[in-house]
């Protein structure tokens, strides 16, 4: 027997309905990339969005057409999304961080036919039109006087929508049908998209507007920093709408001064972000002596959250920070660092541990623990395995069924991370399982090292990569990018790791560099660290074993325990630069400048390497 309940479809267009009709005049504020703020309200949103419905009708568009989009978090930008998606198109975004190449391939096989762009964007597109001729149109986001003649045949967003009719049918398609597509980073392997449904993303809203995910609300103002090329903002382009909150976009100004500004003057109490972002923000506001007004909550995602982070924000500015996980594979949000009841009950500090991982799946999301023989393993806080997960929102298959297969038989995806899990559901990342470290037939966290390495005072950013060893298999490799002006020894790492890791885990050597490389998302760049790494020989594997190897490991895995010092971290910004490092005495390094590989910075991008 079936229920008899109305049949509604579950279609991101009733979202913006939603807003117009509920929220109407809640004002959406932009900080436009052609410079002034602009404010608008949903209903102008909603109205303005199924004019662009209209403009990509009279392109030619299609149910299922790809449309993509390259652009900032702009009121501009959320009118397109919802315009594409509203005629059952696709709406693809695009991430401007990644390389040419990697835009053309992915352009070319999503099969994009028209491309939004701002006006920042056009000297890529410009460089790149000859090689994705199956873009019949480019739109930018700005009016005629702004258009210049940077693109032939480039069209003017506000000309066509001051053409356009504002009568346009949304909906009315099944909730299956595919809504947007989002390609991974590509870190191996060719990028591979993950075509989200109406219905997926639909549930996503609900979820994550929750008090135990998000929990953002109608009298909230929302601060999306996370862009919209970068995992749908955690679908905070979705859920602000839903509840009616205020929606202040950034735009391209993502630095400490500019988000502060926005912060304030608009009355922000929520916002979501890298590290990089909050490191940025909190540095500007130690400088400015800036305070801190209206913000309560801010939710930090992307890379694991530092610990100076979260006191920071606490101690100085009383704003509670929240951890989050997910992938593009998971819409993106999968756990989030909620206190539970049992933690809520707990002091600050011991709470402080638990904010520190990536947190507990929500309603929708199931996680579990495997073993290389895929082996369900305990969820004790210390067993690492790998991290396979489930749910309405989770990737099924990879467009155009790259990859294959993707699921076990139980139906789970395995995320590529190493994992524990706890008694309390927390979830904590302690590497990918392409980066973690194979010593001796045990495993060794590159995460949990170089997070306590930048914790020294004169780290800006440390990585973590496994380098061979004719004993050990791997050994570790701490790099360091010290502050500017420091100098330092790498007997002072080593005795500042000692006693907050296990012996056996202790880095075989310690290499200064100039800078270490970051990818389009932000996190650190291990391929590109081994590849130019590769020719590096361990002291330790010259001598024929290791001081700190003399006792074998213990047969079970188990993470180190949490240190008991704050941990500080310095995170660096996202544009990617190519590793640089000072060889000691008994190591050369004859490395010329070459094309940038797969994944490497372009040559602007590249400074030559220092030599001792």
């Amino acid at each position: 027997m079936q229920g008899l309940m109305q049949d509604w479809p579950l279609t991101v267009d009733k979202i913006l309905n939603h807003a117009q009709a509920w929220h109407g005049d809640r004002e959406v504020v932009s900080r436009s990339v052609e410079g002034p703020i602009v404010r608008t309200t949903y209903a102008q949103i909603h109205e303005r969005a199924k004019r662009v419905s209209n403009v990509l009708i009279g392109l030619g568009m299609q149910p299922g057409d790809r449309v993509a989009t390259l652009a900032w978090n702009t009121g501009r930008h959320i009118e397109a999304w919802y315009g594409i998606m509203g005629i059952g198109a696709v709406c693809h975004t695009l991430n401007p961080r990644l390389f040419a190449e990697q835009l053309v391939y992915i352009i070319n096989h999503a099969e994009d036919k028209v491309i939004l762009t701002d006006l920042t964007f056009l000297p890529i597109l410009a460089g790149i039109r000859d090689q994705i001729p199956g873009v019949k149109h480019i739109i930018v986001l700005s009016d005629e006087a702004n258009l210049g003649d940077q693109l032939p045949g480039a069209l003017a967003y506000e000309t066509l929508i001051a053409e356009a009719s504002s009568d346009a049918k949304w909906g009315g398609f099944d909730e299956n049908t595919a809504a947007g597509l989002c390609y991974t980073s590509g870190t191996t392997g060719n990028p591979k998209g993950v075509l989200y449904s109406h219905r997926s993303n639909f549930i996503h809203t609900l979820v994550t507007m929750g008090s135990d995910v998000l929990g953002i609300k109608a009298t909230d103002t929302v601060l999306p920093v996370v862009p919209m090329f970068h995992a749908n903002a955690w679908g905070l382009a979705f859920s602000a709408p839903a509840v009616g909150a205020k929606l202040v976009m950034p735009g391209q100004k993502l630095d400490g001064a500019s988000v502060h500004e926005l912060l304030e003057s608009e009355g922000v109490t929520f916002s979501a972000a890298v590290p990089t972002v909050w490191q940025m923000l909190l540095q500007h506001l130690r400088a400015s002596k800036g305070k801190l007004t209206t913000l309560k909550r801010v939710v930090i995602g992307g890379s694991a959250v530092p610990e100076s982070i979260v006191r920071g924000f606490r101690d100085e500015f009383g704003v509670d920070v929240t951890h989050a996980w997910g992938m593009t594979e998971t819409s993106p949000l999968g756990t989030q660092a909620t206190p539970n009841a049992a933690i809520e009950q707990m002091d600050p500090e011991a709470q402080l541990q638990f904010k520190l991982k990536q947190g507990r799946p929500p309603l929708g999301i199931q996680l579990k623990l495997v073993d290389d023989e895929d082996k369900d393993l305990p969820h004790d806080g210390h067993t690492f395995g790998r991290l396979k997960v489930s749910g309405p929102f989770v990737v099924g298959q990879y467009f155009k069924a790259e990859g294959g297969k993707i699921l076990d038989d139980e139906g789970y995806f395995d995320t590529g991370d190493v994992a524990t899990l706890d008694e309390h559901g927390f979830m904590q990342i302690t590497d990918r399982a392409k980066d973690v470290i194979k010593s001796g037939g045990e495993w060794i966290s590159s995460i949990e090292i170089e997070n306590l390495a930048a914790g020294h005072p004169k780290a800006e950013l440390a990585a973590v990569i496994g380098v061979a060893h004719p004993k050990w298999d791997e050994r570790p490799l701490l790099l360091v990018k010290l502050k500017a002006g420091e100098a330092a020894a790498k007997e002072e790492f080593l005795q500042f790791l000692d006693g907050k890791i296990a012996k056996w885990w202790m880095p075989d050597d310690v290499a200064f560099v100039d800078d270490i490389p970051l990818g389009a998302t932000g996190k650190i760049d291990k391929k590109l660290i081994r590849d130019r790494m590769k020719d590096y020989v361990l002291p330790t594997a010259a001598a024929g074993g290791s001081a700190a190897l003399a006792m074998s490991p213990e047969p079970k895995i188990y993470a180190p325990e949490p240190a008991p010092a704050p941990v500080a971290h310095h995170d660096h910004d996202d544009d990617g630069a190519w590793l640089h490092w000072t060889p000691g005495p008994d190591q050369t390094l004859d490395r010329t400048r070459a094309e940038p590989a797969e994944g490497e910075a372009p040559a602007d991008a590249v400074r030559p390497f220092r030599r001792s």
